[in-house]
């Protein structure tokens, strides 16, 4: 009878085990994952300058680009972004903060290069695996003189 007993809890026990991993991660659990594959992503890129091994690790099979000026696709963001920091040496990028929901990510970006300070947005969506399949971004640059005593970050 004790043994039966062990025997029923051990597969008790198993199955709550097989239930609880095939379970998807908790919705906070989902956003800490997105927002630390985000801001290594941006670290890889803009202060790493490593490009390639960011897209690697980061980017998943497919990527929609909604920056006007970088052309769709993988080799879209490879070429315009590589493009972009072979020609300012400068271009180091402060993430602020972020905002995390379901899928997406938004950073507020403190950017330096040659030309001089911007307030980045970006939006990234992920998947389900964590990788980064679309971005949207506004760039706004740093006025000398503001109407107000605020900051933009």
């Amino acid at each position: 009878m004790i043994r039966a007993k062990v025997m029923l809890f051990s597969t008790l026990v198993a199955s709550l085990i097989a239930i609880g991993s095939a379970l998807p991660a908790h919705a906070g659990e989902v956003e800490d994952r997105n927002t630390a594959n985000v801001v290594a992503f941006y670290d890889m890129v803009f202060n790493q300058r490593d490009v390639n091994g960011a897209i690697t690790k980061y980017i998943g099979d497919e990527y929609i680009q909604h920056n006007p000026f970088v052309a769709d696709g993988i080799d879209g963001f490879r070429a315009g972004i590589t493009g972009w920091l072979n020609s300012d040496p400068k271009i180091h990028a402060e993430i602020v903060r972020t905002v995390a929901e379901g899928n997406l990510v938004v950073t507020h970006v403190r950017s330096t290069s040659a030309e001089g300070e911007s307030a980045v947005m970006d939006i990234f969506r992920l998947d389900d695996a964590g990788k980064i399949i679309e971005h949207w971004d506004v760039s706004q640059p740093v006025p000398a003189e503001q109407a107000h005593d605020n900051t933009m970050f």
